[in-house]
Parts: C-alpha cells; structure tokens; sequence
C-alpha cells in the first residue's frame, strides 16, 4: 500500500517572479512597477539601519545575552529553570533557488517582520540548504534577484548572507528567536523530495562541515536558538536510497547522522537546542530492515516516524540535554493516509497515529517534540478537522511548534499570508492562535529583556515580563484547587463537567481535564464536555488547573459518573467477557477488543478469514451490535450467533462485502450465547483489527 507521496509545491510562483525581479534590479523602477511593487517607500522610521544595511557581521556580532535554552524531561527551559512554549511558523525561500525569503518581491521584510512579532510568532524556522551554507562558507554569496528593493530599500546590494544577517538583527530588535534547518542538499524549490542528506558531489561529511561553519558563526548570538539537523529523511523499503533508524553507524542511517551532527554543533556552541526529525518507515516487531515487504513496515508521514527511539534514542553524549524531536504531520488535503478514512477524530489520531509515532516520548517524559511542520488549507472539512484536532493537542499539551507556513505560494497548504505578501489570513490565523503562547491577554517572547513585537509593544511581553525579572524559578505558585466538580447533564455518550472556578496570583490559563489516569482535554472555562463515550459506563474524572508558567495544582476530588443506557438499545452484554480469536498480531490480544478501553484494540495476522469470539456467559436475546473498527478494517465481513458449545453451527445476523471502516452500527434479531465476528476480506494489506466489539441485548 502506498502510505504517501507527498509532494510540496514550495513555489507555485517563484520562478517566475524571480525571473521578474532580476529585470527590477537590471533595469530599475520601471520594471519594479511593472511586477506589481508597492510604490512607496516605507518610512525610515519602520527601518531599524541605514538603508544600505548592516555590515555583513551584523548577524553574527549581535544578540549576545541570556536568551540559551536546553531541555528537562519533557520540557524545554531558560537558563533560569522556567519554562518556555516555543510556537512559530516556517518561513521558506533561503532553501530554494532564490536562495532568500520568498516574498521579499513585493513584500517589506521589516512589515513582515513584525507583523509575526506582533501576532505572537516567537520563533521562526528557516529552511535553508547545505548547498547555501557552503556557498557562503566559501564567500560565494551574490546579490539575490528576487528582492524588490522599492519595496525593501534596506536590503539594496546585500548578498544573500547579508540579507540574512539583517534580518536577524530584526529579529532581535522585535524579540523573535530563529530556528535553522537544513532542508534539502541542494538549493532546489523541490529539494526536499530527495530522501537523505547527501547528494551528488554533497556529501555526508560536506553536510557536517555546513552545520559546524553556520553553528560558529552564530555561536554567540542568542537569537539563533535552534538547529533542525535534516528535513523530513524519509525513503520506502524498496526505494535507494532511504533514511533508516537503527543502532548501527551506516551511512542512511538517521539516527547515526543526527548523532554525528548534533555532537558536532555542540562542541562549537553547546548552549543551541539539537532538533532530530523522525523518518518515514520502521519496521514491525521481529521484522528487520533487509526486508521489502510492505506489511513488515510502519508508515507515516516524512519526517514524523519516532518509533525507533524507543529502542535507539539519539544519543548526544554531554549535550543530551540540547535534544528536541521534531516530527512533521499533516492533513488529509496533503495525502490521503489511510487513517483518515472511516470515522476518524482526534481520540483515533492519537490513538493510531500520534501517540505509537511521537507523542509517547512526550507522554512518557522522554524529551521535548516540537513538531517543526503542520498544517494546511482551511476546507470546513475532513483537513480542517485535522487541524483543529492537533492545534487542541498542541495547546493543551504546550507542545513546542512552527506552522508550516507564512509564504502563501505553498502549494499543498498556503500560508498565513495572502498573495500580497502583507494581509494574513484571519480564518487561520485564528485557528492557529490558541498554539501560540500567551499570558494575560498578551503573547509571551523567548527573550528576557525585549518585548515580543519589540520596544513599546501593545500585543507581546518578554520572559522578565512574565517571571519577574529574571530571577531562579519565577513564578513557581500553583494555581488553587478547582472544587465541586459536579455533572449537569450526560447522554449515553456524552458526560458535561463544571466546577468552581480556581485562582491564582498570575493569572490561570485553563485546565486539564481527566479520564481515570489520561488527560483527554483542556478549557478555558470552568467546563468541559467528554464526548464519544459507551453507553451505560461508569468513568472517573479530575481537573487541574494550570497558569501561564505551566504550574498544575493538585488534582480536584474524583467524581464518577455513568453514561445513560441507549434507548431501545438493550444492555450491554459483552463488555468484560471471555473472548478468543483466530489469531493474535503483535500483542493484541481479543480480550482488547471487550474491555470497554477504545485506546486498545485487538488485531489479527495478516490473512483474510480472521474471526473473533465472544461468550455471553448464557443465551441471550440480541438487539444491537456495534463494530469500532480500527484502520485495518474489514471490506466483507459477517456478524454471527451461536448456542452451539463445538462452534460448528452459526446463523448469520448481518453480513456485507462492502465494508468501509469506521464505526458500524448494526441493528440485529437473534438469540444465542457466543457471537462472532468473521471478517472475509481485509481492506488494507494488513490484518483485520477492532477497537471494540459491543453487542447489546437483554
């Protein structure tokens, strides 16, 4: 099964409005205007330097405080122990063959500057090649023709490494902190699309004398906080080369490079965070990566597949405590994954996709994840869904991220900029915004002295703003505890939650809700709504409160509340009894498959004809039965009764060769003890696989 060929258009319009720009630059205004260039100039008041620009050592000679970063658990930190959210976006052009911002052909690189700034982006990614970083290891960086310099005279003959420094120095000025990647070998629009860190005369140990230059130059400058080793490495079992992740020191492995590169930032400037990405593939329990067999493979995303560190962590030696992984995820409008078909929601992405992917080295307090790449066109649809199910994620869990992306000219996703460079989206700007860090109606920066948005900002505050200037552990009071948690209403599959509002001396910021042991949401209000629950079931919930800094206070007092039984639809007679099944894969045991938990699921081997059993304890009268499938569905399957204690004898409740996932549920007229689940025909190459399998009677 081909699990994804994305492919990123990262300039629909680049070529040729650079193409448009190198005339501008040849022959003057008058091409300018006939590109479409702003006619004014913008005031010098909005432009930090002269408008011949900085020296080309600006970049590398400024910023040089307190503004270092490195990691606790899951956490990232100041140098001060407080903790941080770093939430950005991407913004691409540096890697491509323009080899600068995209956008500066008729937009104002300060404008767009702070307007980042001030719509509370704290950190920006910047895609840049090992190609380029050589270029300009060597002095080999030349004017770039795709800059209007009548919309942005500031940069008039600056190389490409001067823009950049420039811009840096804007960076500073407007409090924002910057991550660098390596985003493909060459300087290439599609450069991405090649599926290793090497290329052609690019070689591997080319790709680590790029990082140790850039690293060096920038080593004392604290606006520079971050270094993304190698963008989405990624590859099929059959494909040459591809990106692997084991223990061994072979050139295509990941793992391996990470390491290599990261030991090698660190021992320039071991104050940098070390960004390692995950990979597309990873092989199945027991199976090994000399085979080329699709089923013995995991998939995901590029870039987003972490499951070898859980049997091979990256390991930086002293500098461990400078390691953050990076994932990448998207929608359904970038590929249509098989986890997006069927019923699909935030509890199955998790479930299926997040969580055994990347999510658990956050869950299990592992390391940090900052997921370097999300998002997507807005459609009130399957890829906005997506999208608000992860942007919930991130917030509630204060995962660290840059949204993919500023430029609007990407062409699987957009931007948050409209065509011109200067107007933003508002529909996605507003659902980026509660992933952005905020205290007090204000977004929070990662620079302790400036302001995010800068001197005299309205929207922004610095981190001395938000933990009192500065001092060991800032704020470190917890908010109170939320009391008389109580349930106004419940539905057969849905439990409303209030309580009393809790307080704090900075401010709280919302809380987290539990069910049992796993946190499963977050408000801002003093009340939440757990929905998709199994009729007639008892749950446990709690709620924490938690503020600015991330401070969680005690949990409040357990209540236990149940469901209301379906009408009409009988009670619930398979939950918690004995099951068997025709076979078991990788652990998941039918019994799973009854316990009333949709976070587990049995499967079986991968073979049409897999069957799965249930005993009621006794004869019983049965009205409804409920399928939960998971990804791995079943095209043609049977649902049968039996009284027959040898399972020789079945009559048919309901059958179907055209199952399409997702939730079934069926309505049923029979009588017996043991009822089976056979499933025919697989719909994936994999086995056949149930969340849950409810059966409901009297």
């Amino acid at each position: 099964m081909n699990l994804f060929t994305r492919r990123r258009s990262v300039a629909l319009r680049a070529a040729a409005v650079a193409g448009v720009m190198a005339v501008a630059v040849a022959s003057g205004g008058l091409a300018a205007h006939a590109a479409g260039a702003p006619t004014a100039v913008p005031p010098s008041s909005s432009r930090p330097f002269d408008a011949a620009g900085p020296s080309a050592e600006a970049g590398e000679a400024a910023a040089t405080g307190k503004d270092w970063l490195h990691t606790q658990g899951n956490q990232i930190v100041d140098e001060n122990g407080d903790k941080v959210w770093l939430t950005g976006t991407n913004w691409f052009g540096f890697n491509a063959t323009e080899r600068v911002f995209h956008g500066l052909w008729s937009g104002n690189i300060t404008g767009i500057t702070r307007s980042m700034a001030d719509r509370g982006i704290n950190i920006v990614r910047v895609p840049v090649s090992t190609q380029l970083l050589l270029e300009w290891k060597n002095g080999q960086a030349a004017v770039p023709s795709g800059v209007n310099t009548y919309a942005n005279p500031e940069l008039k003959d600056l190389t490409t490494l001067q823009v950049f420094d420039y811009w840096l120095a804007l960076c500073e000025q407007y409090g924002i902190k910057v991550l660098l990647d390596v985003h493909s070998a060459e300087a290439d629009n599609s450069g991405h699309i090649h599926p290793v860190w090497w290329k052609g005369a690019l070689t591997g140990e080319q790709f680590y004398a790029a990082w140790e230059w850039v690293t060096a130059r920038y080593k004392d400058n604290d606006t520079v906080v971050a270094m993304d080793v190698k963008n989405e490495p990624h590859g099929k079992q059959t494909e040459s080369p591809r990106a692997k992740w084991d223990g061994s020191t072979d050139q295509d492995n990941f793992k391996y490079a990470c390491e290599t590169a990261g030991r090698r930032i660190l021992a320039i400037n071991p104050k940098v965070l070390v960004l390692c990405e995950g990979i597309e593939i990873y092989p199945r329990a027991g199976k090994s990566w000399s085979s080329q067999a699709e089923g013995d493979y995991h998939f995901n995303w590029w870039g987003g597949n972490l499951r070898g560190v859980r049997d091979h962590p990256v390991d930086l030696g002293t500098g461990n405590s400078q390691l953050v992984y990076s994932p990448h995820d998207y929608g359904p409008l970038v590929f249509q994954q098989p986890w997006f078909k069927g019923d699909w929601n935030r509890t199955t992405l998790e479930r299926d996709v997040w969580d055994p992917n990347w999510l658990y080295l956050h869950k299990e307090n592992t390391a940090p994840l900052l997921i370097g790449e999300w998002g997507g066109f807005l459609d009130d649809g399957p890829n906005q869904k997506w999208m608000t199910a992860l942007r919930d994620l991130i917030a509630e869990n204060r995962i660290h991220q840059t949204f993919w992306c500023l430029n609007p000219n990407s062409g699987d996703t957009g931007g948050l900029l409209l065509n011109d460079w200067t107007t933003w989206d508002e529909a996605k700007y507003a659902l980026l915004k509660p992933a952005l860090w905020q205290s007090g109606g204000k977004f929070v920066g990662l620079d302790h002295q400036v302001k995010l948005g800068g001197a005299g900002s309205t929207t922004g505050i610095s981190l001395a703003d938000l933990y009192g200037g500065g001092t060991p552990g800032g704020d470190t009071r917890a908010p109170t505890v939320p009391a008389a948690l109580t349930s106004p209403a419940r539905t057969s599959t849905s439990v409303s939650l209030s309580w009393t509002a809790a307080t704090d001396d900075v401010g709280v910021t919302g809380y987290d809700v539990y069910r049992g042991t796993a946190r499963i949401g977050t408000s801002t209000t003093p009340s939440y709504t757990d929905m998709g629950l199994t009729p007639g079931t008892a749950y446990t919930y709690t709620v924490r409160a938690r503020d600015a800094a991330g401070n969680t206070s005690a949990a409040s007092v357990p209540l236990q509340v149940s469901t209301a039984d379906e009408t009409g639809g009988g009670t619930l007679l398979s939950q918690g009894r004995n099951a068997w099944a025709s076979s078991t894969e990788a652990g998941n045991n039918p019994d799973r498959a009854v316990d009333g938990d949709t976070s587990t699921r049995w499967g079986s081997t991968f073979q049409d004809n897999q069957w799965i059993n249930v005993d009621l304890g006794a004869s019983r009268t049965l009205s409804r039965v409920v399928l939960d499938w998971e990804a791995a569905y079943a095209r043609g399957y049977r649902v049968q009764v039996s009284n027959d204690p040898n399972f020789s004898t079945w009559t048919d409740l309901y059958a179907t060769t055209t199952g399409d996932g997702g939730t079934d549920t069926l309505t049923v007229n029979g009588t017996g003890r043991y009822v089976r689940v056979l499933g025919q025909t697989r719909a994936t190459p994999y086995g056949i696989s149930l969340y849950e399998f409810r059966v409901y009677g009297s």
